[in-house]
């Protein structure tokens, strides 16, 4: 008998993916960063950082099978999340937000084909991301 996971690391991925993009829509739309934008930009550096960290587990079913070259490849494909995600972090912490914009821009080219439809129910996936993220 298969067990198939429901909540597997490719759905988080997903999931996380919508989250960070609707979370660099909000964070655009904000003219002085206050503490929402704040939450936003340390929920961008904690999403990634969590989908860097589920890539091994997803490549794993492909390396149990022997096809080293696509989990390699899938690996190279998100090896930015966590250099991004380490970078949004330091500049969060540092209170440069023109890093933060510069970072933030680079995450959204990454992730342009990913589409959030207007009437999308992720909520505010955001609140409590700074305290989180200063723990």
């Amino acid at each position: 008998m298969t067990i198939i996971n429901p909540d597997s690391a490719g759905k988080e991925r997903t999931q996380l993916s919508k989250g960070i993009v609707l979370a660099i829509r909000e964070l655009a739309k904000q003219s002085d960063p206050g503490p929402e934008s704040r939450d936003m930009a340390a929920f961008i550096s904690l999403a990634l950082s969590q989908i860097s960290a589920g890539i091994d587990v997803s490549v794993l079913a492909w390396e149990k099978r022997g096809y080293w070259v696509k989990a390699d490849k899938f690996r190279m494909e998100w090896l930015w999340a966590s250099l991004y995600a380490d970078k949004m972090k330091a500049a969060l912490l540092a209170d440069d937000w023109a890093t933060v914009a510069m970072t933030m821009s680079q995450v959204a080219q990454k992730m342009g084909k990913i589409q959030v439809p207007a009437g999308h129910r992720l909520g505010r996936l955001w609140v409590g991301a700074w305290k989180k993220l200063t723990q």
